[in-house]
């Protein structure tokens, strides 16, 4: 079984900045992408940015600029740096990673979810 864990949510001002992080661990062989998703209440889970094997990144227009995703691959960890922060970007985030476990078999993992609120 593969694990996620999140870390680095909270309260934070409109303009201000966070860092998310997720974590990795069990029985991990091969990570082929990595992901941050988030929802608002009332709204659909949505991709916010994505990387893949050999670094190529994705992000949604609405972050483009603004929020950058990278990867630890000694760590099998993603982070997700966020700045310029504004009240849409309140949601709960979730971490997704999917690759091969040591049993090569695909897995397709959530995180737990943590909650990102911007407000003055």
């Amino acid at each position: 079984q593969v694990q996620l864990v999140e870390s680095g949510g909270g309260l934070v001002q409109p303009g201000g900045s966070l860092r998310l992080s997720c974590a990795a661990s069990g029985s991990v062989r091969s990570i082929v992408a990595m992901r941050w998703y988030r929802q608002a209440p009332g709204k659909e889970r949505e991709l916010v940015a994505g990387i893949v094997s050999g670094g190529i990144t994705t992000y949604a227009d609405s972050v483009q600029g603004r929020f950058t995703i990278s990867r630890d691959y000694a760590k099998n960890t993603v982070i997700l740096q966020m700045n310029s922060l504004k009240p849409e970007d309140t949601a709960v985030y979730y971490c997704n990673v999917a690759g091969r476990d040591r049993t090569l078999t695909n897995f397709d993992s959530w995180g737990q979810g943590t909650q990102v609120t911007v407000s003055s």
